[in-house]
């Protein structure tokens, strides 16, 4: 367990947005003070960081992650993809069940869980399959599934092509109170589609998938949830008129969430730079208009979080093209430098309302207690760089899988420090990384 006195850290407070320094002392994994009007005394035997140029804040909650294990460590392991996390300022974060064996019964669940208390340097939640196999027709057992710790259920990768399965799955995800966390996507409409369908597509002499293609399942869905009363969640949305379905589904009353990916609202199809699948994802780029849209949904509380769809893959995986290319990109790493860089020093969005979407929205949404820098309570925080300017490097990533669309990029906002539970999980601070830490987090350092 850490000790550490944090001097003059930028402390964001809502709703008004400004910001005050603040010192923070941590006694043993623990916060033992914490001042915003005058410095804290120093502590005999504690080492002191000045954090002048950083913004603290809890750690953040990243619904949306692929481990890759069971089954595909060739692409992350549990170890990497936490320590990736960590990298990023996550100190929670949930992994989805398209791995192989398919988490898609409680042994499965039970046996992974034991593994993540012994690997993962952060906190991980498990989202199991709606379906045997996640194949879109005989429903798991939701309730077991619940015993065994599972925090939502998930086909991720896969939407649900028959109604009448998936309006089962909502009523008996309402009986034992999980949320069905939706891939939304008419398999008749994208059939075989790399990119969106757009002119870019057509440029391309490429198969596009359309919006409508999310907007349809959507669609469906929120009909099917509102008759069900269950929490029904959509994954990485993409598109405008998916946006607009939530947001009058949310007018409602609806138990209807969603989230957007760090590249959604940065990239479009224009963006796309040759041949390269770093750019392939799915759902996949849309149009100028759609990230506007989005954008938009951060602000007006239409989009409920920020999640990164972590989806590691091989570089002789992503080598193959936009035709040939698996889908999906990793995230965990660059996300808040890049939502800070491109939306918050652009004034598209403030800092007080991003640290919200990827902090503390994730918690409420699960009906959880968020973590809080308060006296009395685990040490469990990010601080965030605003100052200096880093590219985007593949040496420099902690995950295994470097397949981003963001290389080289400059940008304000990597964390340099991340303490989950009282411990270290990541820094790249000398201060910190020169000080004795546990046997399980001192090669994350």
């Amino acid at each position: 367990m850490i000790s550490l006195l944090i001097r003059s850290a930028q402390r964001t407070s809502d709703p008004d947005g400004r910001s005050s320094a603040t010192d923070i002392l941590i006694r043993d994994g623990w916060i033992a003070a914490i001042s915003s009007d005058s410095p804290l005394p120093s502590v005999p035997g504690v080492p002191e960081l000045d954090a002048r140029h950083c913004a603290v804040s809890t750690g953040f909650f990243d619904l949306h992650v692929h481990l890759r294990e069971p089954g595909q460590s060739h692409k992350e392991t549990i170890t990497t993809g936490t320590r990736a996390a960590a990298r990023g300022g996550f100190t929670r974060i949930a992994c989805m069940p398209n791995t192989r064996p398919v988490l898609d019964d409680p042994d499965t669940l039970r046996m992974l869980s034991a593994r993540l208390s012994e690997e993962a340097v952060i906190s991980v939640d498990v989202i199991a399959a709606v379906t045997h196999g996640s194949q879109g027709e005989a429903l798991t057992d939701f309730a077991a599934l619940a015993r065994a710790g599972a925090m939502a259920l998930s086909d991720d990768g896969r939407g649900i092509q028959r109604a009448s399965v998936m309006r089962l799955a909502l009523a008996e995800a309402a009986k034992v109170g999980l949320p069905i966390f939706a891939h939304c996507e008419d398999e008749s409409l994208s059939q075989k589609g790399v990119i969106h369908e757009g002119v870019t597509a057509h440029d391309r002499c490429l198969i596009g998938i359309p919006s409508e293609s999310e907007a349809v399942h959507v669609a469906r869905d929120i009909v099917l949830a509102e008759q069900s009363g269950a929490h029904y969640h959509v994954c990485h949305l993409s598109s405008a008129q998916s946006l607009q379905l939530v947001r009058d589904a949310k007018h409602r009353g609806l138990r209807v969430t969603c989230e957007v990916t760090p590249h959604h609202l940065l990239l479009c199809d224009h963006d796309i730079v040759g041949d390269d699948g770093n750019f392939k994802m799915n759902p996949p780029l849309r149009t100028k208009a759609d990230r506007e849209a989005l954008v938009a949904g951060l602000s007006d509380g239409s989009i409920d979080v920020i999640a990164t769809d972590h989806a590691p893959h091989t570089v002789s995986e992503k080598s193959r093209g936009l035709l040939h290319a698996p889908f999906g990109v990793i995230g965990l790493e660059t996300a808040f430098p890049l939502l800070y860089t491109e939306l918050v020093l652009r004034g598209q969005l403030t800092l007080s309302r991003l640290l919200e979407l990827l902090a503390l929205r994730p918690y409420t949404l699960m009906n959880r207690k968020p973590p809080q820098l308060a006296v009395g309570q685990p040490a469990d925080l990010v601080l965030l760089d605003l100052q200096t300017a880093i590219p985007v490097t593949a040496s420099e990533l902690r995950s295994r899988s470097s397949n981003t669309p963001f290389f080289h990029r400059l940008l304000r906002g990597w964390p340099v420090l991340t303490l989950a539970s009282g411990r270290v999980a990541y820094s790249g601070l000398d201060t910190v990384a020169e000080m004795p830490l546990s046997a399980s987090t001192a090669d994350t350092v």
